[in-house]
């Protein structure tokens, strides 16, 4: 099996399960992961003090960093190399199944070639690429016990009536239907996004007065990340909203409407006897619809497979079996990843938040609800930020230089107190140069002030002095000031070295005649 990346949610969700008594095969078999991977991720929570016998109060997010620290998941691979070899073979595959041959004699067709693939590879390459299996009888699904499975489509619902500008606008519905009473209720929406189908799992308990234990979707984008038959991935907003609400989530096969008959049928049914030829002004109207024909109409027609009516059978079979109503509403989240500019700021949701610098230029996993944004770096907490509007920002000193955040923040009294480190008068000089309104005008002329300091020194202080006594707040003329102070340094005195070859005075024939120096007052 390929590595791939387990993400914090899904260590999250070993965990709950974990705690709620679930094996560990049967916890790998659900999430899709090899028990090995699920041992390894609870003997990092045994390591941590956690037994199962805790229970879900014991699953807490620090208790999820430390796990995901310790076990330090890599990226890796969704697939293996076999299922890249089956996909090079795809038009062989093809046209050997459309013959009608048995994936038992295409392994022995592909080793002929040369292509050695596993039968299991080779089987799930077919059912989810090469449509293998389709022509399989329909077998009746199980409807479960009482509350345990609730399933949900969504699907095109018809057109609203013009506006004021006279605009007609398309909406859609998200459909569930209880597994056992066939007990429904509608939700419509204009998007099918996560957080309306948040929004509409939230307004369904309310309907229904309780949470079912299981919620069968199709493969929406809304809901399903990845769809694949056996390891599909949650969008993980909606992965965490199942967490919170305490119900597990599974996604039916690819194009595979057998796995949840029970709405399959529905979009039609609805868009038909509930929205056909009706007024409809705005979204609330289609609502308060869509809620009278769940109770009234469609609840109370007797259902042709369970001859009960569903709003009936629901109440007297399914409904005391629920899981508890939420009582507060949920904050939905919004997941994102977004890349560390080299000004240190994210952006989500088109606001800033600033960065440590060590994380510039890099994407972070970051979550959003309606008070803080955290970001996250493979699973580890690295900043929270409270959540700002759009096009606002939020700014922690501690993520930048002192310099540079004074610049970009115009401080500048941050500056002179630099300018005071270097003398009471440069300092003075400082403040009589920010004096005024406006003084980040004059930023520029502080850091030229500043250079000064650094090159002259004590000799700067002096010109201070001088130039604040003649009341002269210039950096220009002070620059010329201290240059004028500034006396170039003596040449070093020329030293004639003695002669090598002087000889004494015996050795020339005529004595050497003294120069007797002129007489006061002779003309040279």
């Amino acid at each position: 099996m390929a590595f791939r990346e387990v993400t914090m949610l899904e260590v999250k969700e070993i965990l709950r399960l974990w705690l709620l008594g679930v094996a560990k095969k049967r916890i790998a078999h659900q999430l899709g992961f090899d028990v090995k991977t699920v041992r390894r991720y609870l003997k990092a929570a045994r390591a941590q003090g956690v037994e199962a016998a805790y229970g879900l109060p014991a699953l807490t997010d620090e208790l999820v960093a430390a796990v995901v620290a310790a076990v330090q998941p890599r990226t890796g691979r969704p697939r293996g190399q076999d299922w890249e070899r089956c996909a090079a073979q795809r038009d062989f595959l093809a046209a050997q199944l459309e013959r009608g041959v048995r994936l038992t004699k295409l392994r022995k067709l592909l080793r002929r070639r040369g292509v050695e693939i596993p039968y299991d590879t080779l089987r799930r390459y077919a059912l989810a690429e090469l449509g293998f299996g389709r022509a399989e009888p329909t077998v009746p699904v199980a409807d479960g016990e009482p509350g345990a499975e609730v399933q949900l489509d969504t699907g095109w619902m018809g057109l609203l009536e013009r506006d004021l500008f006279g605009q007609r606008r398309r909406f859609r519905a998200w459909i569930f239907t209880a597994v056992r009473s066939r007990h429904r209720f509608v939700y419509p929406v204009f998007r099918e996004t996560t957080e309306t189908a948040i929004e509409a799992c939230e307004a369904a308990w309310a309907f229904f007065g309780g949470v079912f234990k299981a919620l069968i979707v199709d493969n929406t984008t809304a809901i399903v990340h990845t769809a694949d038959p056996l390891q599909a991935k949650l969008v993980e907003g909606f992965l965490e909203y199942a967490q919170a609400r305490g119900f597990a989530v599974d996604t039916t096969q690819v194009r595979a409407p057998k796995d949840k008959a029970r709405v399959e049928r529905a979009v039609s049914t609805v868009r038909d006897d509930c929205f056909g030829g009706e007024q409809l002004l705005t979204l609330d109207d289609a609502r308060a619809r869509a809620h009278r024909w769940c109770l009234d109409e469609y609840g109370l027609r007797r259902h042709s497979t369970t001859q009960r009516r569903p709003r009936e059978h629901f109440e007297a079979e399914e409904q005391p079996t629920l899981l508890p109503a939420p009582t507060a509403p949920y904050d939905t989240p919004l997941w994102c990843e977004p890349k560390v500019g080299l000004d240190q700021f994210a952006a989500v949701a088109k606001a800033l938040y600033s960065l440590p610098l060590v994380y510039r230029r890099r994407r972070l996993r970051a979550r959003a609800d309606s008070q803080t944004v955290r970001f996250y770096d493979h699973g580890q907490l690295v900043k929270v930020h409270p959540r700002q509007l759009p096009g606002r920002r939020a700014i922690d000193p501690a993520d930048f230089p002192a310099a540079s955040l004074a610049c970009a923040q115009r401080d500048a009294a941050f500056f002179v107190r630099q300018a005071q480190d270097h003398g009471p008068h440069v300092g003075r000089f400082a403040e009589a140069l920010m004096a005024g309104p406006q003084p980040w005008t004059r930023m520029r002329q502080l850091f030229k002030l500043l250079s000064l300091a650094r090159k002259y020194g004590a000799r700067l202080d002096a010109a201070c002095q001088t130039a604040l006594a003649a009341d002269l707040v210039d950096v220009h003329r002070l620059a010329e000031l201290v240059r004028l102070d500034v006396r170039p340094a003596p040449r070093p005195t020329r030293v004639l070295p003695l002669a090598r070859y002087l000889r004494p005075a015996s050795q020339y024939a005529l004595p050497l005649a003294r120069r007797e120096p002129p007489p006061e007052g002779a003309q040279p």
